[in-house]
């Protein structure tokens, strides 16, 4: 599986939702498959989880994953836009 870095805000803001729906680690893990430390992990660390693990768990909370460019100078002064990861 590959693994891609992703921002730090991930994990916690993955937790924010999952309380606001009112599920726990539990609720989460036995829906994804997963253990509750699994699930804790992810939300400690997202950006060490696989990308199909965080594109499930945001299927599962309702949340749209997406990437957003982040514009970076290229040679000869113009930008380059890439995803942020």
């Amino acid at each position: 599986m590959d693994i891609i870095r992703v921002p730090d805000q991930l994990g916690p803001k993955l937790r924010a939702v999952r309380m606001q729906r009112g599920l726990t680690q539990a609720d989460v893990a036995r829906q994804l498959g997963v253990t509750v430390q699994a699930v804790s992990r992810l939300e400690a660390n997202a950006g060490r989880a696989s990308f199909d693990r965080i594109h499930r768990l945001c299927l599962l909370l309702g949340v749209d994953l997406a990437l957003q460019p982040r514009d970076r100078p290229r040679a000869g002064g113009a930008t380059e836009s890439r995803p942020e990861w």
